[in-house]
């Protein structure tokens, strides 16, 4: 399918937005389940906002600042932790991307123009302080759930926050990575 017009544009962010949809779902349940039914049943109301609104900080993060939070300065770093695999089931992932290239061929997630990776950028700072902010309130939460003696459930989310949060962050830091490598490689070969 050659794309020509905004109808056919539209026809693959619809699909690429439902294709994305089964993923965010399944990691939303499988990883939101534990920590709603501890915050529900264990976690008094009061304690709960304030560890709701301490979590927000990140939001307010510099994109420099969160810059600096990157732990890993080159791609090996990042498959060395296996985080690539992540990639392969996340949203935006390889098995998503691979689903709509079945459909429409000659789709592309990454074009050479500035303006396509700047958004991709755009989107990872997003998506990191997202996960930053849940990581944050899942830490809070298994810090009170290991003091007031519930380590089973500190456990489940500790687990719950390294799947959902931890690796999610890394993975943003991962692609943003990668998208900056392409850039320069596609400036370099654009000036030669």
């Amino acid at each position: 399918m050659v794309l020509r017009n905004q109808k056919d544009l539209n026809k693959i962010k619809r699909t690429l937005a439902w294709y994305n949809m089964i993923p965010n779902v399944i990691w939303s349940i499988l990883n939101l389940t534990p920590i709603s039914i501890y915050c529900f049943t264990l976690l008094d109301n009061k304690t709960f906002y304030i560890f709701l609104a301490i979590s927000f900080i990140p939001i307010f993060f510099k994109n420099s600042f969160i810059d600096k939070l990157q732990i890993g300065k080159t791609v090996k770093f990042y498959k060395i932790l296996s985080v690539h695999l992540i990639n392969e089931v996340a949203q935006n992932g390889l098995i998503v991307n691979n689903l709509i290239k079945r459909k429409f061929a000659d789709h592309k997630v990454v074009t050479n123009q500035k303006s396509s990776i700047a958004g991709l950028i755009r989107q990872t700072y997003i998506f990191e302080k997202f996960h930053l902010l849940l990581f944050l309130f899942f830490s809070l939460t298994m810090t009170y759930a290991f003091v007031h003696g519930h380590s089973a459930w500190a456990c489940i989310i500790l687990l719950t926050n390294v799947l959902y949060n931890i690796y999610p962050t890394l993975l943003q830091q991962y692609i943003r990575l990668k998208l900056t490598l392409f850039s320069k490689k596609t400036n370099r070969n654009a000036s030669a």
